[in-house]
């Protein structure tokens, strides 16, 4: 794949002199959804807002598709759609003027056959003569996406694109997402939702303090950050780890009913054999055994926290 949108050496700083932004490089690939997690405060807003041009960097250079954003700003900007996390529309325009709106203020022609498109993909066909105000909060937040496409953009930036969505219009969004996707059109989300960058996500950055901490494909962070649990069930609850079972690092699960054993993923040993038969020679009886993949939540965690590697 080609990149799409480069970013390098990135810097927003404020007269207070706090750094919003500190060296961010990024490379975007053509076709691909990349998920950028961070907390409040991290930069995520501001870095989108500096690609798109409503925020002015203080040093560094973003080209999209080739582009400048600041000495080509015009051919940059339209070949970028942006869905913000704010619900800012008109309340008492037709969802059809509103798209149509803003396909014009992009200098594009009329063409209602695209905006049907649009309209349709995005489950509004049907609402396209309702005022905004007479739609739900999960439909006004398809109308915003509605309108960052309505100037056929080739790169998509959705910002907390579920915020006070509820689950069911949220999983609706996804599946949106990933048709934009197929359709060729590069996206880009930030998102407090670890599950949605999980979901869709072929890339998750990581971002905190102004600083990209990792972007690695979802699978291989996983890999190679990921560990696994087994949960060792008992027929009867023990009050604390057997002294014999203390080399195996074991917590005691919920009211003394399980032994947990955290092991690597990439280890060539589990030590998972040792553990079963050392749990048997200290006399307890299993009921059962669980095991679970530690979660893009967990490792999110670990990183902004300073505690991964």
């Amino acid at each position: 794949m080609s990149t799409i949108l480069s970013i390098t050496d990135l810097r927003k700083s404020y007269a207070d002199g706090f750094e919003a932004l500190k060296g961010v490089s990024l490379d975007i690939q053509e076709g691909e959804i990349l998920a950028l997690l961070g907390p409040n405060g991290a930069g995520k807003t501001t870095l989108i807002s500096t690609v798109c041009g409503i925020t002015t960097a203080t040093s560094g250079a973003v080209t999209v598709g080739g582009h400048s954003i600041t000495t080509d700003f015009r051919a940059a900007r339209s070949m970028i759609g942006l869905v913000p996390q704010e619900i800012n529309l008109e309340p008492f325009e037709t969802v059809l003027n509103t798209v149509r709106f803003s396909r014009g203020l992009f200098g594009k022609p009329r063409n209602d056959a695209l905006l049907e498109d649009i309209l349709k993909k995005l489950s509004l066909w049907d609402k396209r003569g309702n005022q905004i105000k007479e739609l739900s909060g999960g439909m006004k937040r398809r109308v915003l996406i509605a309108k960052a496409l309505s100037h056929e953009p080739r790169v998509l930036f959705l910002d907390e694109p579920s915020a006070g969505v509820d689950v069911e219009l949220r999983k609706d969004m996804w599946e949106v997402v990933r048709e934009l996707r197929e359709s060729g059109v590069t996206i880009i989300l930030t998102t407090h939702y670890i599950e949605e960058a999980e979901a869709m996500a072929d890339r998750v950055g990581v971002i905190a303090k102004g600083e990209i901490l990792l972007v690695e494909e979802k699978s291989d962070l996983m890999a190679r950050m990921g560990q696994k649990e087994l949960e060792v069930l008992l027929t009867d609850p023990i009050p604390a780890v057997p002294e014999g079972l203390k080399i195996h690092d074991l917590r005691l699960g919920e009211g003394g009913r399980s032994l947990i054993y955290t092991y690597d993923v990439k280890a060539e040993r589990t030590g998972i054999t040792t553990l079963l038969n050392d749990v048997a020679a200290a006399g307890l009886v299993l009921a059962d055994v669980v095991t679970r993949q530690s979660s893009l939540e967990d490792i999110f965690v670990d990183l902004v926290s300073g505690e991964a590697a």
